[in-house]
């Protein structure tokens, strides 16, 4: 069963690199290679590769529609968006082109597209990152996966064009899809909370917004990204995402076995793998600058630089149609971009924390488009986090007449509780800037209700390090990560499962208790 060999190799390397402090991801990239070098050894033969890609383009599809489900598309309309991927393509297209003609002796067509296969960046990778940080809706990542949508979409043309595939006279039809948004929703709410909304998670992303695109000459990673984009704005589309999370992951690990399974590679590819990888730092720095140039504060546009510091994905499928010679030497250098940028992207606030003072230097001296507040007012009570446990914390508090407030990282979250009539800012927790400069006067209590552990501890940090001795309460899933919240200052932790639990047995002995007083009245009246 070649299925067993893959899933061993994957998960052993898988966790090895986990031991170390890697992402697993690294570990199965490895675990691509390890294989393409046993080969029949272990009894992994070519029609094997064939459907390992198939599975890798099913994980691919669903992690672009769970994106998409993310998406706000008045999101992408922003110049630091359209104006930094379009700059950032371009420049980064005209810095390798005449290196590749001159070092590497290349005819100028072939020059072009692998120079524009290396501009983009990786959508696997960087959702990802963003994803188990919890960081795909802050601002940060809201650019960074706008760019790398705006990319794809480059990258999607470009692979067209080179391949000469044209999309078919019915390919007009996909203008009339936001028409069919109505009936999207409806079909969601119709699919309750099982089986069957991930059956139509799998429909909409796999059938028919990648086989349906498809069939119209068009890309089916843009039908799948589409589809999720169509249902981003309903209630329900984060508990779609959720119920898709295991499959997609699964599949994922096939996308990164089949890169090593391309092929083993000789000196020469080692070496264009290396050079390149050198120069990733000169891909963060334009990004960098491409954005501060766009008015974001030093630190969103570090963080959004630092996620698109990597190789992409698309780049192997243009080699593949159009470059085949250089498919396996790109996915040596995807390889090596993603060992280098996922560490990286694991410790990027403390990397930026320490080198703050040098790039806070570049910021412009106007109002950014990701300015956070300077001054609380005269809130009592400051809230960090307005999803669900947020707003029913500052719900409760406010109708006990405090006086709240609340910060959130996530814009949409901002827009959603202030249309409710709360008082709500935007602010990243886990800037340093923004503690140095926020003024608190009459804060005498702070609830961490954000879903990301580590943001609750540099929360505590952050707030018992400027001097703040007030009340620090929090919630927690799990008891090691209460542990490290109250180390870092916190007063309470609560357990969120353990506190469910012990309100619902609350409820009950409540209500046996009236139902035990209603009958001794019945039975007194009797």
């Amino acid at each position: 069963m070649i299925e067993a060999v893959w899933i061993a190799f994957a998960f052993g390397l898988g966790l090895l690199f986990k031991q170390v402090g890697l992402p697993p991801l690294i570990g199965y990239l490895g675990a691509g290679f390890a294989l393409s070098a046993l080969g029949e050894r272990v009894g992994v033969g070519p029609e094997d590769s064939y459907v390992l890609n198939h599975i890798a383009h099913l994980g691919v599809l669903l992690l672009l529609f769970t994106v998409g489900l993310k998406l706000k598309l008045k999101n992408l309309a922003r110049p630091e968006v359209i104006g930094g991927s379009l700059l950032h393509f371009g420049l980064s297209t005209a810095l390798f082109l005449p290196a590749f003609m001159f070092f590497l002796d290349m005819p100028v067509k072939q020059a072009v597209l692998l120079a524009m296969a290396l501009s983009f960046s990786s959508t696997v990778l960087a959702a990802k990152v963003l994803e188990s940080k919890r960081e795909l809706r802050a601002f940060h990542g809201r650019v960074a996966i706008g760019v790398l949508i705006m990319q794809d979409l480059i990258a999607l043309v470009a692979i067209s064009i080179a391949s000469g595939q044209t999309p078919s006279g019915w390919a007009l039809m996909v203008l009339i899809l936001p028409l069919c948004r109505p009936l999207l929703f409806k079909l969601l709410d119709l699919s309750g909370r099982e089986e069957l909304m991930v059956l139509l998670g799998l429909l909409l992303a796999l059938v028919v917004g990648g086989a349906g695109f498809e069939a119209l000459g068009l890309s089916s990673e843009l039908g799948a990204l589409a589809f999720g984009a169509m249902l981003a704005n309903h209630k329900r589309a984060g508990e779609l995402s959720q119920s898709l999370w295991s499959l997609k992951e699964v599949f994922l690990v096939g996308f990164f076995l089949q890169i090593g399974l391309g092929g083993l590679p000789d000196q020469h590819a080692i070496l264009f793998a290396l050079a390149l990888t050198l120069l990733l730092p000169l891909k963060t720095a334009l990004f960098f600058f491409l954005f501060t140039g766009f008015k974001l504060r030093a630190r969103s546009a570090f963080l959004s630089s630092l996620t698109l510091t990597n190789y992409s994905e698309f780049g192997l499928i243009m080699a593949s149609l159009v470059l085949p010679e250089w498919l396996i030497p790109l996915a040596l250098t995807v390889a090596f971009s993603f060992v280098i940028s996922a560490p990286l992207n694991r410790i990027v606030h403390s990397i930026y924390e320490y080198i703050a003072p040098l790039l806070t230097r570049f910021e412009r001296d106007i109002r950014h488009p990701d300015e956070q507040p300077i001054t609380l007012g005269d809130a009592q009570i400051l809230i960090m986090g307005l999803g669900r446990t947020g707003r029913a914390a500052y719900d409760n508090l406010s109708e006990k007449g405090y006086r709240v407030i609340g910060l959130d990282s996530d814009p949409v979250a901002v827009e959603g509780s202030l249309a409710s009539g709360r008082q709500a800012l935007f602010a990243d927790a886990e800037d340093p800037v923004f503690w140095q400069n926020l003024d608190m006067p009459n804060i005498h209590s702070v609830i961490l209700a954000m879903n990301d552990a580590e943001a609750k501890t540099i929360t505590v940090h952050n707030l018992r390090g400027r001097g703040f001795d007030g009340l620090i309460v929090s919630h927690a899933m799990y008891e090691d990560i209460a542990r490290r919240i109250i180390q870092a200052g916190a007063d309470h932790t609560y357990l969120t499962m353990s506190e469910a639990g012990t309100g619902l047995a609350e409820h009950v002995a409540r209500s046996i208790q009236e139902r035990s007083a209603l009958l001794t009245e019945q039975a007194k009246r009797a």
